[in-house]
């Protein structure tokens, strides 16, 4: 096999045309947007779950973290998996997953059946880990062929899907459609909209239907499942993780205790206290979509270790100022800061194609990690100390991700030249590994 022909079948950054180029970056974004409203959609309705399945809001809250153990258990996974199977299989798993847990849901709120929604709970964290990593590895792949800065627009996507879903879900409150109508109608909308939409996204992460056939092809694949496993044990993914989890848990915080904090600590309605999380969401949103070019122009260390530094200043001023209005400026400077993180950490892992997977299976695992620890562990320290200070402890996080900034440097152009195949008799095959910086 010539090394033109081992470099087109093997290659995950190979040239791909403008217009499929196009329709994939554009698909991709519908996908996380579809993922913000799945998200949105059915939070929105946790009070008509609540009441239908006879909880108080402790006995809800821990139900709820059942997500989060779905979650952290299969993202440790998912890498693994997307290196064995491919994008698309994997992808399709997680539409398979996706439309069990909303039929759970549907079901167990319709029956009033804790244990059934408890399931479907655990099966919705589960494939939302399983969906996230490929997707953003594929979001990786197009920002490396496009040869600019566009993770951060995928997120937005997710954000602007995130706002729809909850308009979703209050519309359906409104109008009197129960939640398990609700649940039941979106696996109808997963189902179609994903299925048209996951063939046309993967491009980095596509395996033949029969897998890998030729011996390059097979070396390749087993290269990259290793590298999957192997992902744990390097100190900069794992430096890389620090920074996702600080930038996971400082936006899952805002989204679980910033209202609250608003009521609490300045004596306002609940609908005051959602139209100042919707100022965090809004500049976030605004931040993911116009701040690109700056990744472009000042490079990931710099933009990173400002964004931390500014969420530092948009918490503290947020939690120490004495009228509402200075701590919504602090909320807005909190948003634009939280923006990037998660983006810039994401890229930073998907730097090697080969091993991309992996590293972000293991920066996810971090995420998933915070989002299991920062609900019940601020709520404890919010019963002594309020809501708004106990938001202020994010600042120690966010500390940590400014002090290992530099982790998230591009890597050099590394070749590596000869790998060797036992299904080929110990033969030399030539394997070659494309990092940031090699030509599109």
């Amino acid at each position: 096999m010539s090394l033109d022909t081992h470099r087109r079948s093997t290659d995950p950054h190979g040239a791909v045309d403008a217009a499929t180029l196009a329709r994939a970056r554009w698909t991709l974004m519908g996908l996380f947007g579809l993922l913000g409203i799945v998200v949105s959609s059915w939070l929105s309705r946790l009070p008509s779950v609540r009441e239908q399945l006879g909880l108080d809001t402790g006995e809800l809250g821990v139900v709820l973290l059942v997500g989060a153990c779905g979650s952290l258990v299969t993202v440790t996974l998912a890498g693994p998996a997307l290196a064995r199977f491919g994008g698309l299989r994997t992808l399709h798993a997680a539409t398979v997953g996706f439309v069990a847990a909303f039929a759970l849901l549907s079901v167990g709120v319709a029956l009033g059946s804790l244990p059934l929604v408890a399931a479907g709970i655990f099966l919705n964290g589960a494939s939302f880990a399983l969906n996230n990593v490929p997707l953003n590895v594929e979001s990786a792949g197009i920002e490396r062929r496009m040869g600019r800065t566009v993770i951060p627009q995928f997120h937005a996507c997710f954000s602007i899907g995130a706002l729809a879903g909850t308009l979703v879900g209050a519309a359906c409150s409104w109008g009197g459609v129960s939640a398990a109508a609700q649940y039941a109608a979106s696996i109808v909308v997963i189902l179609v909209w994903r299925l048209v939409a996951v063939p046309h996204v993967v491009l980095d992460t596509r395996l033949s239907p029969a897998g890998p056939t030729d011996v390059v092809e097979r070396v390749s694949a087993r290269l990259r499942l290793r590298s999957a496993l192997s992902a744990w044990r390097e100190r900069r993914t794992l430096m890389l993780g620090l920074v996702v989890m600080s930038a996971a848990l400082s936006e899952g915080a805002a989204n679980d205790w910033l209202a609250i904090a608003v009521v609490d600590g300045f004596g306002r309605t609940e609908a005051v206290g959602a139209l100042v999380f919707g100022v965090f969401v809004g500049s976030m949103t605004v931040f993911r979509i116009a701040g690109t070019g700056l990744i472009d122009k000042h490079g990931r260390v710099r933009v990173l270790r400002w964004s931390g530094l500014v969420s530092i200043l948009g918490l503290a001023l947020f939690g120490l100022a004495p009228r509402l209005e200075l701590a919504a400026v602090g909320v807005a400077l909190w948003g634009f800061g939280a923006a990037l993180a998660i983006p810039i950490g994401i890229a930073a892992a998907s730097d090697d194609p080969l091993r991309a997977a992996g590293r972000v299976s293991v920066v996810s695992a971090f995420s998933s990690m915070a989002s299991l620890a920062a609900p019940p562990l601020l709520g404890l320290v919010a019963e002594v100390v309020g809501a708004r200070t106990a938001l202020t402890l994010i600042i120690a996080g966010l500390v940590v991700s400014v002090a290992v900034a530099g982790q998230a440097e591009r890597e050099p152009v590394v070749r590596t030249g000869r790998a060797r195949s036992d299904d080929d008799g110990g033969h030399d095959v030539p394997a070659q590994r494309h990092l940031e910086g090699a030509p599109a």
